[in-house]
């Protein structure tokens, strides 16, 4: 998994809205968060970002760099995106399998320490996560992979990989430019930049 590689200290050039409340300072060169986002102490943001109005990222978030957060998202502790991820508006990101208030004393003991509950995320670098998208905890989002809006994913989508509906299938192949692709006898040429690539065994990867 990757880690973000920033420091302590605030980076050069990040924008803050004024309405926005950031608790950390280990945000990276050039990022903007704007109106209304809460970033806790403990979460991570790379360099390049944009977080849009009304998010929430929790302590022991990890942002890499390049990554754009569309208005209206929360992640929680645990989730990982790495470099260039694209997340549309109202995804939600979920960590524990089994729920419960561990405030309520009949429930307390069944969440005694966080290695109990907290189930990590990962959305590999390049992928895009499309608008409303749900994702289940423990999920893994391969490479350039393209999730689509509404889609309710509950298992590892591969790179590169289209995947939509409830329960979400894989339902085709996208380019780095996330245009689809047509695969023949095991090989597929991206229409609109020429990216080519190879499927093998179920998984594609670039030429």
């Amino acid at each position: 998994m990757r880690s973000v590689n920033v420091s302590d200290r605030r980076g050069v050039g990040v924008y803050i809205h004024p309405t926005a409340l950031v608790d950390t300072d280990a945000i990276g060169d050039g990022t903007q968060i704007w109106a209304f986002s809460h970033v806790m102490n403990g979460a991570l943001v790379g360099k390049e970002c944009r977080i849009g109005d009304h998010c929430f990222l929790e302590g022991g978030v990890s942002i890499g760099d390049y990554v754009t957060i569309k208005p209206g998202n929360m992640l929680w502790e645990g989730v990982t995106l790495e470099d260039g991820v694209f997340v549309g508006p109202n995804v939600l990101f979920t960590n524990d399998r089994y729920p419960r208030s561990a405030r309520y004393p009949a429930f307390h003991h069944a969440q005694s320490s966080k290695e109990d509950w907290l189930v990590p995320m990962v959305v590999r670098r390049g992928a895009s996560l499309g608008a409303g998208a749900v994702l289940v905890p423990g999920v893994t989002i391969g490479e350039f992979a393209l999730v689509a809006a509404g889609a309710v994913v509950n298992k590892d989508v591969p790179a590169y990989g289209l995947v939509k509906g409830n329960p979400a299938r894989l339902v085709g192949w996208v380019c780095q430019c996330a245009h689809p692709l047509a695969v023949c006898n095991g090989l597929a040429v991206c229409a609109e930049c020429g990216c080519r690539y190879q499927e093998l065994c179920g998984l594609l990867s670039a030429i």
